[in-house]
């Protein structure tokens, strides 16, 4: 399985990824205790199982903000439009990297 790649396209230079890959999405929102759960859920629920020791989380340094990372085995874009939507229709993640 490819790790994180990038390629050039041919269409303008535009970065594509080759896929399947393993891809980092970062989540970050207001700390709450069910930020982490809901994110790996969604995680989940588009990627299959996760093993935790591809999971990472660090609050910020008042406290206010938590960021979860997750590495997961991307298949395609329509996988990665579906996390990302889902991830922000939440009402709990602010940003999604």
């Amino acid at each position: 399985m490819n790790k994180f790649t990038m390629t050039e396209s041919n269409e303008g230079g535009k970065p594509t990824l080759e896929f399947p890959c393993q891809y980092p999405i970062k989540v970050i929102g207001v700390a709450d205790q069910n930020l982490r759960q809901r994110v790996i859920e969604i995680m989940r629920a588009n990627a299959g199982d996760i093993d935790e020791s591809q999971i990472a989380e660090r609050e910020s340094s008042e406290g206010r903000f938590l960021s979860v990372t997750v590495v997961i085995t991307a298949t395609g874009k329509p996988q990665l439009d579906t996390i990302f939507a889902e991830l922000k229709a939440t009402g709990i993640v602010k940003m999604v990297l």
